[in-house]
């Protein structure tokens, strides 16, 4: 994203992020959403993969090391409320004529629906794995209390998080909006949502969205009166907003919460072959830790389906490193599921690492990611692909 008089994230993530840690990849302070490659450390490490002690943990999106940004101080002041938004609300539309559907308009048109946010003050204990809202932390002994340390998090972070600007979901929005779906009234559910702009754009349009993480701190800075419930749009239009922390499918009690019944489930830079089933031995930190077998992952998907609903994995990725340079599993975003796993499932594909880098450099240069700073070789270190497949029924 272009810079509001603040920083944007990145993802990779998430939607770019586009998102991994979950999909993620947006640093803390980055110029403007842009693919992992280029997303800086975020200055809180993420929770282990594994929430607590031997539990599997949802596929957060591992934050690639070799980031080239420099992580933003947190000692900068934070952004003024209402600034991120009208750059969102700006840059949403320089998308516009890129879209081919009603639907992926329509959810860029949400972007009118994003609310200012005031800067929040999270309270996180010495290793950072567990955060709370300012009204938790008030109610815990003074003991405990007192041995917390505290972060502001501003409107900048609250949209952005380290994965990058929920736009980046127009184009697999828009994808699947040429294919008959309609957000409107649909009900959605983001795997490894990384930040919530999204989620809240596709609910003020009027669907029921579920996002799933596993990221101590959007567990506590989505909490507060309004992140969740009902979401209204223009015109009256009302969805719902549910955001559910931990392990899924792995944790009863996480599927339980997350539910069924989807006309989509949608994941951005978190499930990437490079994460689930890397090349090479990587730290645990940059995988993606499923915590069921595969199979099991995919016929769950499919189980939570509504006959006719839809799946689809959309990767945005870096060009690998060359010869002699670490590896980078980011930066392979094929499918980590063999299209024969999902045909066993009940799926049928529709598309199968589908390559759609030259509509996402698209983006991305309407975005202004080439524009830096740093420039980004949008040609060079920019790819993206995508696995689509259908439950089968009506």
């Amino acid at each position: 994203m272009k810079k509001c008089s603040i920083k944007v994230l990145i993802v990779f993530t998430a939607l770019l992020a586009f998102p991994a840690t979950g999909a993620l990849g947006h640093p803390d302070a980055s110029p403007g959403a842009k693919p992992e490659a280029q997303v800086s450390p975020p200055p809180e490490k993420p929770a282990p993969n594994a929430p607590p002690a031997a539990q599997p943990a949802t596929p957060v999106k591992p934050t690639p090391p070799s980031a080239q940004q420099p992580a933003q101080p947190e000692t900068s002041p934070p952004a003024e409320p209402g600034t991120i938004v009208a750059g969102i609300r700006s840059e949403a539309e320089s998308l516009r004529s890129l879209l081919s559907s009603e639907s992926a308009r329509a959810f860029l048109g949400s972007a009118a629906d994003l609310p200012a946010i005031a800067p929040r003050t999270l309270y996180h204990d010495a290793a950072k794995s567990r955060y709370w809202s300012e009204s938790d932390a008030a109610s815990l002994p003074e003991g405990e209390r007192a041995a917390l340390q505290s972060r502001v998090f501003d409107e900048d972070f609250y949209y952005n998080t380290r994965y990058g600007t929920p736009l980046a979901y127009a184009r697999p929005l828009d994808l699947l909006g040429v294919r008959g779906f309609q957000a409107a009234r649909a009900r959605v559910f983001d795997f490894g949502y990384g930040g919530i702009g999204q989620l809240r754009m596709l609910a003020s349009i009027g669907a029921d969205v579920v996002g799933v993480e596993v990221n101590p701190i959007v567990r506590a800075l989505y909490s507060y009166p309004g992140d969740q419930g009902s979401i209204k749009g223009q015109a009256g239009v009302e969805g719902r907003l549910s955001l559910v922390y931990g392990s899924f499918p792995a944790e009863g009690e996480v599927k339980a919460a997350v539910g069924e019944s989807f006309d989509l489930i949608l994941s951005k830079n978190v499930l990437k072959r490079g994460y689930i089933h890397p090349e090479q031995p990587v730290p645990d930190a940059q995988k993606v830790i499923l915590g069921v077998e595969d199979g099991v992952f995919v016929e769950t998907l499919f189980a939570i389906l509504k006959p006719g609903g839809m799946m689809m994995i959309y990767n945005l990725s870096p060009a690998p490193n060359t010869t002699g340079k670490p590896y980078r599993p980011w930066a392979d975003g094929r499918c980590p599921f063999p299209r024969e796993m999902w045909e066993a499932a009940g799926f049928r594909v529709i598309a199968f690492d589908e390559d759609d880098s030259e509509m996402a450099r698209a983006m991305a240069h309407a975005l202004g990611w080439d524009a830096g700073p740093p420039p980004m070789d949008l040609v060079k270190d920019l790819f993206a692909q995508y696995t689509l497949v259908v439950k089968p029924g009506t």
